[in-house]
């Protein structure tokens, strides 16, 4: 259960002194902050650490929403053309950055990021859910705009580095909340000609966190965004690059003043497929005439636009053992009328139960206050083994300690 990986250890100021005008490459030689901390050792044990869900929120863990939290430290490491190569990773207090006026995240949006949850098990265990996963799609967004990118070897280290150094931020097992962890990848040097930069800074911050939605599992309606393309057919839709949701800023704050608390975007050529929702994966479930999983259909886009969501992955895999078929393909909007359940899903909502989806004057209805039996078989599954209470035999959970 127990793994050692490297632990920080704080740079005391009295050791160093410390040049105001040092850029953020210097960071992992040299440190003035009581607030940065650098790995200097690998032996630290886990009973060491602070127990999971022993911080003091102003919140029951019971009661986290999604929200940002400050927790005890974030994780940073940059990466340099000059030396080729990303500097060691270090530990900081302060949830502030220092940044080029001239930095091309700013100005031409080189930057992506990336989300993903640790659990609590019942056995004390805290264990990751798919981060190699995560490393691999945060490896496809950094070559669609020309970025480096950590090995998965060094994103899986760090993401276990600062889940430990928060361990007691993690909600603890039976409360339904999880340690939501967001890596963020960015061009941090100056460049005015549209160029890639020749600096990277790489923060993985992490946040205790509720569901998604108020009420969690309980169904929610969606409303079909015809005012406004999510991505091009040939864009950057597949990646998780930050102006992807820029763009839906405006049309989701519209949603959400007419009483929907999620759109749904169709295609941007022809406008009569569906793509995905405004931060989660489509899916469209068809139940076995005995109105269980075994016999129905898992449908789910298939798209160069749609962000290959993970959750979606492991939900069609458990999908198909429970004996469902699963199609990933382009899917009409017409087809609405033929699904008896809709979900949303991703990493930060998990399974979201789609209780109708309005599209102009039509209205399709799939639940009203109790989400579906093959949608609650889903989410049951995919929670149970995040949290440990069923055993992994798809081998998703990573220990970090």
């Amino acid at each position: 259960m127990f793994k050692s990986i490297p632990t920080f250890t704080p740079i005391k100021k009295n050791h160093l002194h410390v040049s105001t005008s040092l850029s953020s490459s210097s960071l992992d030689n040299v440190f003035a902050q009581d607030d940065v901390r650098l790995s200097v050792s690998q032996d630290e044990s886990c009973s060491s650490l602070l127990a999971p869900g022993s911080a003091k929120l102003d919140t029951a863990w019971e009661d986290l929403g999604f929200e940002y939290r400050t927790t005890r430290s974030h994780l940073k490491m940059t990466f340099s053309t000059a030396t080729n190569a990303w500097s060691k990773p270090v530990l900081v207090k302060e949830p502030y950055v220092s940044v080029h006026i001239g930095a091309t995240a700013l100005h031409y949006g080189q930057s992506c990021f990336e989300g993903l949850k640790a659990f609590q098990h019942q056995d004390g265990s805290v264990n990751l859910f798919r981060p190699k996963d995560n490393a691999q799609r945060l490896k496809s967004s950094c070559e669609r705009v020309c970025m480096p990118f950590p090995s998965e070897t060094q994103f899986v280290d760090a993401v276990q580095t600062v889940v430990r150094d928060n361990i007691d931020y993690v909600p603890p097992y039976g409360t339904n909340g999880a340690l939501y962890v967001r890596p963020l990848l960015f061009g941090s040097g100056e460049k005015i000609g549209l160029s890639p930069a020749d600096e990277y800074t790489f923060l993985i911050m992490v946040i205790p966190v509720g569901d998604y939605y108020k009420g969690g599992i309980k169904p929610v309606s969606a409303v079909v965004i015809t005012d406004f393309d999510r991505a091009a057919p040939k864009g950057v839709g597949g990646v998780k690059v930050a102006g992807n949701y820029a763009s839906d800023l405006l049309p989701n704050q519209m949603g959400k003043k007419k009483g929907f608390p999620i759109g749904l975007y169709l295609d941007a050529q022809t406008n009569s497929f569906i793509e995905e929702f405004s931060t989660s994966n489509f899916v469209g479930i068809v139940n076995a005439k005995d109105g269980g999983l075994q016999g129905g259909k898992y449908v789910t886009p298939k798209s160069p636009s749609v962000l290959p969501s993970i959750t979606n992955k492991s939900l069609m895999t458990i999908a198909e053992d429970e004996g469902m078929k699963v199609e990933q393909r382009p899917i009409s909007v017409s087809e609405l009328a033929v699904f008896d359940e809709v979900v949303a899903c991703g990493t930060a909502v998990v399974v979201t139960s789609v209780g109708k989806v309005v599209k102009g004057g039509d209205i399709y209805d799939f639940c009203d206050e109790v989400p579906g039996t093959t949608t609650m078989r889903l989410y049951d599954r995919v929670r149970a083994i995040q949290v440990g209470d069923e055993k992994d035999k798809f081998g998703w959970n990573v220990a970090v300690c």
